[in-house]
């Protein structure tokens, strides 16, 4: 069994069980546990107790990995292996009761820095919608075990493109502007709010495309892998990789127009 295979298998069995839990506790109630980034970017307490879950597991089966976690930060290893986790991907969906959103988990390797690492393996279990997206590196990506594509091509009414707004008020004209340089290519916008779910969409041909400023590497390690393995790209501006400044995933024609829209 591969390195690839091996942590893959991993990811899953973890993710579907750290989604269960999570879809438990929706079903007994939701406690915002704390605030971030603004008054609106919430953290509830199945956030915490969901990754640290996926802490203690992935500790138990492979001690020796890193760890890059949304709530509990990172830790070092001994291996070349790190898993990159977002406990509850689209938590103010979570909070509400809309059922978009998922539990992300990727093992990378090399440091847990998406200019430099190798993605391995990624899982992405949304427990609301009941689907699990899954790739490793080499091996293509699937929904259960339907190998995705992205979208071959785009119709004459343009492209469907997703994208998400950040939490800080301050952000937000400027979110808006980016969206207005897009919005020539495009037939509609999507707003989903989950980051691992709309770059699964866009794996899956479900979206044409996707950007957002604002995405962390938890955000997008699995999730990107999987657009990868499905025939798309990810990356940044300018031939960088995805990062804070912006995030776009779509197939490699459209990638190039929408990155040229941005930096118009």
């Amino acid at each position: 069994m591969s390195l690839e295979t091996d942590v893959l298998a991993l990811a899953v069995e973890i993710a579907r069980e750290a989604g269960e839990l999570a879809h438990r506790r929706r079903s007994e109630g939701v406690a915002i546990a704390a605030t971030k980034s603004a008054v609106a970017d919430i953290v509830t307490e199945a956030d915490r107790e969901v990754e640290a879950l996926i802490r203690d597991r992935l500790a138990a089966a492979r001690p020796g990995d890193g760890f890059l976690g949304e709530e509990s930060g990172a830790a070092g290893g001994t291996t070349d292996v790190t898993w990159v986790v977002d406990p509850i991907d689209g938590t103010v969906n979570y909070a509400y009761g809309l059922p978009t959103y998922a539990v992300s988990v990727a093992a990378v390797a090399g440091d847990p820095d998406p200019g430099t690492w190798t993605a391995l393996a990624g899982a992405v279990f949304a427990p609301g919608l009941g689907e699990l997206f899954t790739a490793a590196r080499g091996e293509g990506a699937r929904l259960g075990g339907r190998r995705l594509a992205v979208a071959s091509e785009v119709g004459a009414a343009g492209a469907l493109v997703a994208t998400g707004f950040g939490y800080d008020p301050a952000t937000h004209a400027g979110d808006l502007e980016r969206l207005a340089r897009v919005m020539p290519l495009a037939r509609d916008i999507r707003r989903i709010g989950a980051a691992s779910v709309d770059l699964c969409y866009v794996a899956a041909g479900r979206l044409d495309a996707y950007f957002e400023r604002g995405i962390n590497p938890w955000d997008h390690a699995a999730g990107g892998l999987i657009v990868q393995e499905a025939g798309g790209l990810i990356g940044g501006l300018s031939g960088g990789p995805p990062s804070r400044e912006m995030t776009i995933a779509a197939p490699p024609a459209l990638f190039e127009a929408i990155e040229r829209a941005l930096t118009a």
